[in-house]
């Protein structure tokens, strides 16, 4: 079982989507520092993808300084940079991108929009003028 949730979708590199993922559960917290992170082969065997492409993810999120090795402890997750607005919204991206294609295929406008968006956060306690 992966420590991180991650819905590959076609047409996408899957490599970019588990990297974003995993950036993803790092900035929400469901992924901490210190955390122990799979190894390639259980993301390999996880994710049913080739072990080189496991083997390229975990070198990405380390270059990046998402997850770190330390000899006899493994892979861990780093610790995050403080992030600004505008780096934690941008995890969003994709899921944006998905959201305004889904509305312009079923004819929405962007205002049908922001109004649905408005009534989930607020649903689920978000402040509308936070």
């Amino acid at each position: 079982m992966l420590p991180f949730t991650v819905e590959i979708k076609p047409g996408l590199p899957i490599a970019e989507q588990v990297i974003h993922a995993v950036k993803k559960a790092v900035l929400t917290g469901q992924l901490k520092a210190g955390d122990p992170f799979v190894s390639v082969r259980q993301l390999s065997t996880a994710l049913r993808i080739n072990p080189n492409t496991a083997h390229k993810i975990v070198g990405a999120l380390k270059a990046e300084g998402v997850l770190i090795t330390t000899p006899a402890v493994g892979t861990t997750v780093g610790t995050p940079p403080a992030g600004s607005r505008a780096d934690k919204a941008a995890v969003l991206g994709p899921d944006l991108e998905h959201l305004v294609v889904e509305a312009r295929r079923l004819g929405l406008k962007l205002t049908d929009v922001q109004k649905a968006l408005l009534t989930h956060w607020e649903r689920l306690g978000g402040d509308a003028s936070a």
